[in-house]
């Protein structure tokens, strides 16, 4: 979850810390006062898409950083951390995220630098943000898979099937181009051969990129270069006032102050100090110096070696490749060999690697039978839970069905079609109104019905969801009344293990909340800036009455009172 959050020159904010808790945090305001520059940071700092737009006018750039903590049993963030080498600290991260007018990002989990995409990856792990037009998720089927199996706690058994499905695929693979003509396969050694040799000539070193970029800056850049240490050697020794000649001076004057008064001594000593330091680095400045050399040639040698490199990376690299450009070479060469002896032993391979891909086939239609016996059980509870609490959320005769299906082959077969996941299709389907069949989402004309779906699905998986911080962004449009009472109710209830963000416009639900944050837009020196502030007590009860009536007469504060008294969490 978000402990701190700090935003700088985002649209409006200026400058903006917070500390947050848990549990359910809602953030009000007046229309306009920009609740949604605040989503916006948010979903900023998760990974989303940004431009320049963003920065604060007349800024250079702008910043949202984060302290996060991640749970003990949120083992797909744990292990995605590990994957990268990187540690947290009592289970917290420092997440920073910059842009700049020049549109450059840069982005660091703790001091490791990462890709929006990887952020955006990471980040799905420990948040979700749902706003009145952000469902697009939950209107594509495969998710659903996603939400039954985290509902059904088959996440690892899935994981575990991927993999022996992975690995059953590659053996297929294997096989296939084992069983290819000879010619082919002499085609494929001679082009993975061909390869390794280039690779393998060019004695690819890990970190020569960057070394060998450095040294062709610093050799293209000579005579810049040369300028400023000759400049720097005669500010620090070359001429006859120098940093060097004066610290001397000023050190031998204070040698014989301090015999005439012991009070100046401690200076004299710091002036001594000072004194070695300038002649310590003034000798090393002059070595430096001296051992400066302009080397065309080496120059042309470090430019062509870049070139090759780049070359090679060019062949082969994938453009999504892990680790350094040297390190991603030299694991294509290895894979490259690894292929090769595979291609070279294919026909003695062959009886074995059919043995083993039979074996992995038993497995898996095993696996998937167990994995689709308990998505169907776990369907059915699904469907029953959500139905449930959408009669709570004013969808009184709505019915939700979790619904799976076996994917089979077309034609007379009709076999089972295996993937990743299983052989299952996962949909979930609807039926909002007395009579009528299910059908799928999409087809449900209203965006706050399907706000209330995701509402529903949140608070039923929430025991057995990882994620940890849920934000909803106005998913309240279109309701009011005993629905918004509801919702309110809902929404606390998944605050009790969770913690909730909700931008929000109606007092029944702002009410619920453990925590209670205002977002205000104001004008101070002619420029217009948006600032949020924690409510206490008496400040929480007007802007309840505000979100009442308007106003905070007095039976507006009267009617906050009441709600205050009736449902307030604090």
């Amino acid at each position: 979850m978000i402990e701190e959050l700090a935003v700088k020159n985002f649209a409006l904010i200026d400058s903006l810390s917070l500390s947050f808790q848990g549990a359910f945090n809602v953030l009000t305001g007046e229309t306009g006062a920009g609740k949604s520059i605040i989503v916006g940071a948010l979903s900023f700092l998760l990974g989303g898409k940004a431009d320049i737009d963003v920065i604060r006018t007349g800024s250079e750039e702008a910043s949202v950083s984060a302290i996060v903590s991640v749970s003990s049993g949120n083992t797909e963030a744990a292990e995605w951390l590990k994957s990268r080498d990187i540690e947290t600290e009592d289970r917290r991260l420092i997440i920073r995220r910059n842009i700049k007018s020049s549109g450059r990002n840069s982005i660091f989990i703790q001091s490791t630098p990462v890709t929006r995409t990887d952020l955006a990856e990471f980040m799905s792990f420990l948040f979700d943000i749902h706003g009145q037009h952000s469902h697009e998720s939950l209107l594509k089927k495969e998710t659903h898979r996603r939400y039954l199996d985290r509902f059904a706690s088959l996440d690892e058994e899935v994981r575990d099937f991927g993999r022996v499905f992975t690995g059953l695929t590659e053996k297929k693979r294997t096989l296939e181009a084992s069983l290819s003509s000879e010619k082919e396969r002499e085609n494929r050694i001679e082009i993975l051969s061909f390869a390794t040799e280039e690779i393998g000539r060019a004695a690819v070193k890990p970190g020569e990129i960057a070394e060998l970029e450095t040294e062709a800056r610093r050799l293209g850049d000579f005579e810049k270069l040369a300028g400023f240490v000759n400049s720097g050697a005669a500010v620090l020794f070359d001429e006859e006032i120098s940093v060097l000649a004066l610290a001397r001076k000023a050190r031998n004057a204070l040698d014989n102050a301090s015999a005439i008064d012991e009070g100046l001594q401690g200076i004299q000593k710091r002036t001594e100090a000072l004194y070695y330091e300038a002649e310590d680095i003034a000798a090393e400045f002059r070595s430096y110096r001296d051992g400066l050399r302009y080397d065309p040639k080496r120059l042309e040698e470090a430019e062509e070696r870049l070139a090759l490199l780049f070359r090679l990376k060019k062949k082969y690299v994938q453009g999504n490749a892990a680790g350094s450009t040297e390190e991603a070479i030299l694991a294509y060469r290895e894979d490259a060999l690894a292929e090769i002896e595979e291609l070279s032993n294919a026909l003695e391979n062959q009886d074995k690697l059919k043995a083993e891909i039979s074996a992995l086939e038993k497995d898996i239609v095993s696996r998937a039978a167990a994995i689709s016996s308990k998505r169907s059980a776990a369907a059915v509870s699904l469907s029953e839970g959500i139905t449930a609490i959408l009669k709570r959320l004013g969808m009184p005769n709505a019915r939700f069905g979790a619904t799976v299906q076996k994917r089979r082959r077309e034609g007379d077969s009709g076999g089972l079609v295996y993937g990743p996941w299983g052989a299952d299709e996962v949909e979930f389907l609807i039926s909002a109104n007395a009579g009528e069949p299910l059908k799928d989402l999409s087809r449900i004309a209203s965006g706050g019905e399907l706000s209330r779906v995701m509402l529903a699905i949140k608070t039923v998986l929430a025991a057995s969801d990882n994620l940890e911080t849920l934000v909803f962004d106005e998913i309240d449009t279109g309701i009011g009344g005993e629905v918004a009472l509801a919702v309110g109710e809902y929404m606390a209830k998944i605050g009790e293990i969770k913690q909730i963000f909700c931008v929000t416009h109606l007092a029944s639900i702002a009410v619920r909340a453990d925590n209670h944050l205002k977002v205000e837009k104001k004008t101070e020196g002619g420029r217009t800036f948006t600032s949020v502030g924690e409510l206490g007590k008496e400040e929480r009860r007007v802007e309840i009455a505000r979100m009442l009536a308007g106003d905070a007469g007095e039976a507006a504060l009267a009617h906050a009172d009441d709600l205050i008294l009736k449902y307030s969490q604090s």
